[in-house]
């Protein structure tokens, strides 16, 4: 099992619940408001006055047999407005196997 965290720019939000749809993720936690930058050269989501946009985030967990579609769906949404910011990253989660705790 993986764990997905994705930070996207706010007005990505439609378009990410189609790609966890489209890969028949169901379980998340969703935060609305997060704020942020890229590393590299995205424009800061602050909400303030001078950058007002800003950012949310998904976590996720999910078989290890749908992380890279998932990843390639979110790279492809990613392409189609980089200067935005969305970014998935993947790291090993381990299952909790007694839910009554």
């Amino acid at each position: 099992m993986k764990a997905v965290f994705i930070s996207l720019y706010q007005a990505f939000y439609d378009e990410v619940m189609e790609v966890l749809d489209k890969n028949e993720i169901r379980g998340f936690t969703f935060w609305n408001e997060v704020q942020g930058r890229g590393t590299d050269n995205g424009e800061p989501h602050y909400g303030t006055h001078a950058w007002p946009t800003l950012n949310s985030a998904v976590l996720t967990f999910v078989p290890d047999d749908k992380v890279e579609q998932l990843l390639k769906d979110i790279h492809e949404l990613d392409m189609s407005a980089e200067q935005q910011g969305l970014r998935a990253f993947v790291w090993n989660a381990e299952e909790m196997t007694d839910k009554s705790l």
